[in-house]
């Protein structure tokens, strides 16, 4: 049941439902006063989350910067978590914004950074149908004449907190020895370490699919981007996730 309300309700910690909501108020109410403060609000609102340099300044502290990896250890695993894949309305599955988790695993384990590659990720899906994100992961790395041996599938997970438990079952089950790499997105890093840790999981942070880089002080920098605003939906919800992640004790 958590789960249902987390997925339905999501929609309204996004930053276009809040402006949204109050232009609608700002429409329907009679108060000319009331109205104007509302049509301010949602403008003000608008205009910072629309703005490129707000959320570079914002993703440059937040993001988790990786690691310099030595290139004279090897790793027993690269962990990959799942969210750079979905399936597409003719049932195959596709790669998304995020394929860069796959890319950067991948890269990892070619280059003999890792000895293994854990994929971890099911079907997030309220209603769970036959794809499997981890499945489908272990299909395109076929591809690449990636061996059995050296693919791990962790299929069961919905979020980042059964990421970690589920992986760990099998690391522990091939007695692969830690630290692990830690590969997922910039945005997601820092609570997907709180997540790790809690299970006991030791990992290395392994940040990619950067939203935003550094911030640079310019005109073009202020000028309003619809995309920017999209953009806040993925920190907005890792804000959200941590204090929720917090409150449960999880």
């Amino acid at each position: 049941m958590l789960y249902f309300f987390s997925k339905t309700l999501l929609i309204f910690i996004f930053p276009l439902t809040w402006i949204t909501i109050l232009i609608v108020f700002a429409l329907v109410t009679k108060k000319e006063k009331k109205r104007r403060k509302l049509l301010i609000t949602s403008i003000t609102l608008l205009l910072i989350f629309t703005n490129p340099y707000i959320f570079a300044y914002y993703a440059y502290f937040w993001d988790a910067k990786p690691p310099e990896l030595t290139n004279t250890k090897t790793y027993s695993c690269v962990l990959v978590l799942g969210g750079f894949a979905g399936e597409g309305t003719n049932g195959k599955g596709y790669f998304n914004g995020s394929a860069d988790r796959f890319i950067e695993g991948l890269e990892l384990l070619e280059t003999g950074m890792a000895k293994h590659i854990l994929i971890s990720g099911g079907n997030a899906s309220l209603k769970p149908d036959h794809f499997y994100e981890g499945d489908w992961a272990k299909t395109k790395l076929k591809l690449f004449n990636i061996r059995d041996s050296s693919i791990i599938v962790e299929n069961r997970s919905r979020n980042t907190i059964e990421n970690a438990k589920y992986s760990k079952v099998l690391l522990q089950k091939m007695h692969l020895k830690a630290p692990y790499i830690l590969v997922t997105s910039a945005f997601h890093m820092r609570r997907a370490l709180r997540i790790f840790k809690k299970a006991g999981i030791e990992v290395i942070p392994y940040s990619c699919n950067y939203l935003s880089f550094r911030p640079e002080f310019s005109l073009a920098a202020f000028i309003p981007d619809a995309d920017v605003l999209a953009k806040w939906n993925f920190y907005i919800k890792e804000i959200v996730g941590m204090l929720v992640n917090s409150l449960s004790g999880s």
